[in-house]
Parts: C-alpha cells; sequence; structure tokens
C-alpha cells in the first residue's frame, strides 16, 4: 500500500492530460481533477486502499466505456508535470480492463508499454513549474472546511466535556481562583480512548496524540489544553459553564483601553507646558471624564498651556467675571434690558435636563451669565438658543467636584458656595470664546445660520441626491428643521451625554463649532436615509425630521457621526467642486 501523499504526487505528475482524460474522456476535463482530490482528500487519512476503492466507484459510476483508459505508465519522480513520463499513456481494451481489478498502487509498478500513437510532448509553463514545487499548498481548499465539520460532529460527548474541564481548570489556576464545581482533579497526561470517537474515525484524537509526542515532556501539560481547545467547535464551547463572557470580556478590554488613554491624558497635562496639538489629537476621539474639564479649558484657550500661569489666570478671570456682575447685573430691572432678562427668565425653565436646571441656584447662575453675556455683546444681544450652549460647559466643569455619575440629576445644594462661583466663572469664559466663533449665527436676520443651512443643502444633493430629491418632492424646505441644529449645536437632538462627546470633538477640531459642524449635521441626516425615505407625506416627514430617536444614543452612535462627518470633510472640504454636476 502507498500512502495518500504519495497518490497525490504520481496524481500530479501524470496530469490532466494523461490521467483525467484518459479516465473520463475529454468532455469532463475540467471536473474530473477537482472531483478526483475530493475523493482523496475526504479518504486522506485512511489507508490507501480506501482511495483506490473511492476511485473504483467513481469509475464505475462514469461506465464501462471509462474503465479501460486507465493508464499504465511509470511514475518518474523527475518527470516534469505534463510530458509523456516513458511514453504516452497507453489505452487499454475493453476488455483487458473490465476483468482487471484497478489498484492505484499499481501505478508506481506498472511496466511502461510501447506507445501507439505518438504524442507531441509539450513543455511545463512556468505556472506548472512552481504549482510542482509546491504542491502541499494545493491541497488546502473547501474540503478542509468539511473535515473539521466532520472531526467536529462525530466529537465524543466523554472527550467533549473532558477537554473543557481541563480548559477551565488551567484557567481558575492561572487567574488564582478556585476550580470550577464539577471539574476533575488534575492528572499528569490526559487519557483519550481512541474508541470513543464514533464512526470509527480517529483523525481528532490522533491530532491529540500526536501533538503530546511531538511536544517536549515538561509543555505537554501547558500545551494540551490550547490545542484541545482548538479543536473543539465552537459551539461546544460557547456552552460550557464558567466561560467567560464576551460582555464582560469587551468591558474589560474598554476598561483597559480607557485606563490607557487616562494615563496619556496625565502625562501629556502635567508637563510644565503643555503640547495644545498632541492635546487635540488625543480629544478627538473622547476625553476622559477626570481630565475632562482641564482639557476643555485648554483647548479652547480659556487657560494657557504653562501650568504655572494658569493659577494666576483663572484668579484673574474669575474676579473680572465677578466685577462685571456687580457692574451690571443689577440693571436687569432697568427698562432698556428687562425684555432681555425676561426672555432669559422664561427661556431657562424650557432647558433640559430638567432636574438638573430647575435647580433655583443653577438657575441663578444661567441668568446671570446669560445676562451679563448679552450685556457685554449688543450687537447680537441674547438670542433664543444661546442657552442652550451654557449647559454641556456647567456641567462638564460641576462634575470635577461631585461623585454621582448621572450629572444630569446631581443636587447642586451639596457642592461649597466657592465651588459654584468657580464653576459659574469658567463657563462663562467658556462659552464666551465659543461664541465668539461663531457670533455671526446669533446677529440681526442670524446670517451665519442662513448660510450654513444653503451649505448643508448642497453638500448633501452631492453626497445623497435620492434624500435631497425626496425632501424636494415633499417641500419640505431645508431650513425647517436644520435651523434649529445650527443654533443650538444639535443640543435638542442628542441627549446631554452625546452632546458632551460630540464637543469633545468639536474642541479638538479648528474651527470644529464653526466649520465641522456643518458635516456633521450632513452626516446626521443621512444617518436616517432609511426613515426619510419611508415617509410620503409632508407632516409625518417634517416631524420625524424636527423628533428625530436618538434618546438611546450612546458614545459609540457618537463616533460613528463624527466618523461619518470627518469623512465628508475630507472628500470635500477642499474640493467645492466633488461630485458636483
Amino acid at each position: 500500500m502507498c500512502g495518500p501523499g504519495a497518490l497525490l504526487r504520481v496524481l500530479r505528475r501524470l496530469g490532466p492530460c494523461c490521467v483525467f482524460s484518459g479516465i473520463w474522456g475529454p468532455a469532463a476535463r475540467p471536473q474530473a481533477p477537482g472531483a478526483l482530490l475530493r475523493v482523496l482528500r475526504r479518504r486522506g487519512p485512511a489507508a490507501c486502499s480506501l482511495a483506490s476503492g473511492a476511485l473504483l466507484r467513481v469509475l464505475r459510476r462514469r461506465g464501462p466505456a471509462a474503465r479501460p483508459q486507465v493508464p499504465g505508465a511509470q511514475v518518474q519522480r523527475d518527470c516534469p508535470r505534463g510530458r509523456s513520463l516513458t511514453g504516452p499513456g497507453v489505452m487499454r481494451s475493453p476488455a483487458e480492463c473490465e476483468h482487471r481489478p484497478l489498484v492505484l498502487c499499481s501505478l508506481l509498478t506498472a511496466t511502461p508499454k510501447v506507445p501507439t500513437t505518438p504524442v507531441k510532448a509539450t513543455r511545463a509553463s512556468t505556472f506548472q513549474e512552481f504549482e510542482s514545487s509546491t504542491s502541499d499548498a494545493w491541497d488546502a481548499g473547501e474540503d478542509d472546511d468539511e473535515l473539521l465539520a466532520m472531526a467536529a460532529e462525530s466529537l465524543n460527548t466523554a472527550v467533549v466535556m473532558e477537554t473543557a474541564h481541563r480548559v477551565l481548570r488551567n484557567h481558575s489556576q492561572r487567574q488564582g481562583r478556585p476550580r470550577p464545581p464539577g471539574a476533575p482533579e488534575p492528572s499528569a497526561e490526559p487519557s483519550v480512548d481512541p474508541s470513543a470517537a464514533p464512526g470509527g474515525d480517529l483523525r481528532l484524537v490522533k491530532s491529540i496524540s500526536e501533538s503530546h509526542a511531538s511536544c517536549p515532556e515538561g509543555s505537554a501539560s501547558d500545551a494540551a489544553p490550547l490545542q484541545r481547545s482548538q479543536s473543539l467547535p465552537h459551539a461546544a464551547t460557547v456552552a460550557l459553564g464558567g466561560a467567560p463572557e464576551p460582555s464582560a470580556l469587551s468591558t474589560s478590554a474598554l476598561s483597559e483601553r480607557e485606563a490607557s488613554r487616562l494615563d496619556k491624558f496625565k502625562h501629556l497635562l502635567a508637563g510644565p507646558n503643555t503640547d495644545l496639538e498632541e492635546l487635540r489629537k488625543l480629544s478627538w476621539s473622547g476625553i476622559p471624564k477626570p481630565v475632562r474639564a482641564i482639557t476643555w479649558k485648554l483647548l479652547s484657550g480659556y487657560l494657557p498651556a504653562n501650568v504655572d500661569r494658569r493659577p494666576a489666570t483663572l484668579q484673574r478671570k474669575q474676579k473680572e467675571y465677578f466685577a462685571f456682575i456687580d457692574h451690571y447685573y443689577d440693571s436687569r430691572n432697568d427698562e432698556v434690558h428687562q425684555d432681555t432678562y425676561r426672555q432669559i427668565h422664561i427661556d431657562i425653565p424650557r432647558m433640559s435636563p430638567e432636574a438638573l436646571i430647575l435647580q433655583p441656584k443653577v438657575t441663578e447662575i444661567f441668568e446671570r451669565i446669560l445676562f451679563i453675556w448679552a450685556i457685554r455683546h449688543p450687537a447680537s444681544g441674547y438670542v433664543q438658543g444661546i442657552n442652550d450652549l451654557v449647559t454641556p460647559f456647567f456641567v462638564v466643569f460641576i462634575c470635577e467636584y461631585i461623585d454621582d455619575e448621572d450629572a444630569d440629576s446631581a443636587d447642586i445644594s451639596r457642592v461649597p458656595e466657592d465651588v459654584l462661583r468657580n464653576v459659574e466663572a469658567d463657563t462663562y469664559w467658556c462659552m464666551s470664546r465659543l461664541l465668539d466663533g461663531i457670533q455671526d449665527n446669533y446677529t440681526f436676520a442670524q446670517p451665519g445660520i442662513q448660510m450654513k443651512v444653503k451649505l448643508l443643502e448642497e453638500l448633501v444633493s452631492r453626497i445623497d441626491e435620492q434624500v435631497h430629491r425626496h425632501l424636494g418632492q415633499h417641500e419640505v424646505r431645508y431650513l425647517q428643521f436644520t435651523f434649529r441644529w445650527m443654533n443650538n449645536l444639535l443640543t435638542r437632538e442628542l441627549p446631554l451625554r452625546c452632546t458632551v462627546r460630540l464637543w469633545d470633538t468639536y474642541q479638538s477640531e479648528p474651527e470644529g463649532f464653526a466649520n465641522f459642524h456643518l458635516y456633521v449635521c450632513a452626516a446626521f441626516l443621512v444617518r436616517w436615509r432609511k426613515e426619510i425615505l419611508e415617509e410620503r407625506d409632508f407632516q409625518e416627514l417634517l416631524l420625524f425630521l424636527q423628533n428625530l430617536p436618538t434618546a438611546h444614543w450612546g458614545d459609540e452612535d457618537v463616533s460613528l457621526l463624527l466618523a461619518e462627518a470627518y469623512r465628508l470633510k475630507f472628500a470635500f472640504a477642499d474640493a467645492p467642486n466633488h461630485y458636483k454636476k
């Protein structure tokens, strides 16, 4: 008997011209090699006689006319593939082959016959030479997956459970935890009964035993659980008790990433002079909560990069802010300013989150901040929408001093008075820095917003013409639903936690609130493409666009939105005619 490897080498060196065309005839040449190789792969681990019998069954199915044409040429190992070995393939008569059993080993020992018809030898191509020199690489295919599936299906329950207990026991020992209940005592060498594999399929058991034999004696016990776990089907490992949950693994990995990012931020902020460019790069994909307040103050330009100058700057700015209050706030009841103050007083209770805003101390702080800013910026004064821009700054800065996970409902009355004063001053100055970059959004007739809405309409028409055309067909104007997106910077469309995450990136982008926000709005609109196209009524379409379902959004949703916005910016910001018709 000869091994399966020898059979495959013989058949490869005979080539399709001599073997497969002789067996099946010219009409079946394209399919014959694949069929024969699949038979040999499936029977490869068994004895050569099994492969011979399989080929006989294939030939019988082809009919008696195909059997007489098996070549009897002797194979020479140094003969190139595709050439005649000791002469062209000799065809036997039907009478000879009908009563002569076909044994593939005879291909190695058969005496060559004198060719009756000369066949012109063809020189092997470069690809054929490469294929012949790397024959093992051509064994991989779809049938390998079938073999693994067959092995998995034929696993015995005892083998599976014994292997599973070893994996769990090894994991518990490495983690320093007690062994799971029901797991057997550790043994020096696993006992695998070859008869446990049903159907006589010894492939899995053989692979395990061979792996132990090939490993050094000292490392065999350590390698065994890994090798066995790789042989188990995926479904079996998932069903085992005591295995770590995917959510727990992902949470652990996430915690490690967050801890690593936090260390990077702390290391960067601990230096005598903070590298603001590096800080922007780190902040683009989100800022850890413990360092978010100081990072926002640095990125907004409120605090200097030099560590030694920061305490003096904070003290000077806070003193300056409360000097404004002493000078201007008493004029809120004057006739010239009472309309402004009344509008502020009406708008604050409409803000969200209500549990935070409706606390008396918070309401007073917001009224002072908005009134002082309106008095000091007479070109625009107070405009509805500016009030929503105060909340993210206030929440981020107050989180430095409270332990509540949910700052939306934090009890501000527990915060010391001097801390509230500092938070109020910091909020005012950072909000002022933001509004300085988008003040044309709030001047007379709000030209900045109108220009951005027009740019958004043009951008969407180039990104997704179908959505743009659908809105136009139902007479929905962009100004009807995107005005609030520009006026409030999406604070009314997203939960507060998502707004804070969004502003992490806005703070790190050059002119993020002024320019990058446009691409975020475009990505935000296209995000709801399917729902928009399903609406066939003006009223329903407009109601949907004004009340988008983002209540359950989290950081991952915002990150995807920002990634899409960055892609749009990369494609369109410096190419005004890109995709333009």
